[in-house]
């Protein structure tokens, strides 16, 4: 009996072939490997990833956890539910967790908008929204920011009006830039949504941030529900853990019901756990970052050729390149090659070649990132 040697099996959608991927930020080991930059003096500033490291009892948590290996986890991961719930004051049944925010954003896609349903996001905005409705057959659109990424609230409620999209996606603050949404742009946003418009507030900078206000709008709009990630501020990304939060269960449960069914591992759920209650740990990140931010960025501002974009309230901020006879995949380049990893513009669909995203971190890698930008510079 022969067999076909060219399979018919095709992929539900055209993106699901010839789509787009995401560009990670590179891992210091390239640099290392590729221009010989002892480990310890590459400056990684592409991944947003905290400055002092993991969570110490998220560390210790997960040692502990090492002896549940052989046991299947609770499939809702109720416990690091309940921690959720109780640490920011909301039901359990209104928490979902997944692996990594990431994963929680796939949900909400697919569990809330149909084929060919528009979702709305700000251009550029982090690529998964985009990356993930495509993949799911749904259909992004975009809604143009002002100048130095203001986030232009009345031309994103305009389109609000005009797509009537069954998600909406708010970044605060925003990714690539940083730049911060107010609490009565927010507002008016979830006024103007309709009630069939899910509104996501993803809020994975948020602790780096002044805004304070976006959990608390989950009691006033039952067509709310809050991202948050627990890889940035405390430190967990290699853990992979993300959520998603509301008032209204009637949100989540979709989403616990569409979730791959053991999605969190005995390790993620024992250290988030524990991680989510280290306001410790936190703290010092925060406060590494909010006395960097100005510095950096103040030091951009002195190179030539180079600017920062102002506005940012997240651990990374932007970085305009004014030289004409450069761009942000040669600056991006030459960066590697004095040690310092940055996320090349050019990765960024929408954002483009004039900018690159930096992270905020420890003033040794800030001065390392300032020194080869002006180096770059002459």
């Amino acid at each position: 009996m022969s067999h076909a040697t060219c399979s018919a099996v095709t992929p539900s959608n055209q993106s699901l072939i010839d789509g787009e991927v995401y560009v990670p930020g590179l891992p210091s080991e390239y640099v290392t490997r590729k221009y010989g930059v002892a480990p310890e003096d590459v400056a990684k500033l592409a991944s947003a990833e905290n400055p002092h490291g993991a969570s110490p009892l998220a560390v210790k948590a997960v040692a502990e956890a090492q002896s549940r290996l052989s046991l299947y986890p609770d499939w809702t991961a109720a416990a690091l539910r309940e921690a959720i719930g109780e640490k920011y004051g909301f039901d359990p049944e209104g928490v979902v967790c997944g692996s990594g925010e990431t994963e929680v954003i796939s949900m909400v896609i697919r569990a809330f908008a149909g084929p060919d349903e528009p979702v709305l996001m700000h251009s550029p905005c982090f690529p998964l929204y985009r990356i993930y409705s495509n993949c799911e057959g749904r259909a992004p659109v975009f809604s143009p920011m002002g100048k130095d990424f203001d986030p232009d609230v009345d031309r994103y409620i305009d389109t609000m009006h005009k797509v009537k999209p069954r998600i909406a996606f708010m970044t605060n603050p925003h990714n690539p830039s940083g730049r911060l949404m107010s609490e009565a742009e927010v507002r008016a946003v979830c006024d103007a949504a309709g009630g069939d418009t899910l509104l996501a507030l993803d809020e994975a900078y948020v602790h780096y941030s002044s805004a304070e206000f976006g959990l608390d709008l989950l009691r006033e709009y039952d067509n709310l529900i809050v991202l948050r990630t627990m890889s940035k501020a405390f430190g967990l990304a290699g853990l992979r853990v993300g959520f998603g939060i509301s008032a209204n269960p009637a949100l989540i449960r979709p989403l616990r019901l569409i979730k791959p069914t053991w999605n969190m591992g005995q390790l993620q759920i024992a250290g988030a756990i524990a991680g989510i209650n280290d306001d410790e740990h936190v703290d010092r990140a925060v406060a590494t970052i909010r006395e960097m931010r100005p510095y950096v960025m103040s030091g951009v501002d002195g190179i030539d050729g180079f600017r920062a974009v102002p506005g940012s309230e997240a651990n990374f901020f932007l970085t305009e390149i004014l030289a004409p006879e450069l761009d942000s995949t040669k600056v991006f380049n030459e960066l590697l090659r004095r040690g310092v990893i940055v996320k090349d513009g050019s990765d960024i669909p929408q954002l483009g070649s004039r900018y690159l995203r930096v992270d905020v971190n420890l003033k040794k890698h800030m001065d390392r990132f300032l020194w080869a930008l002006g180096d770059i510079s002459y």
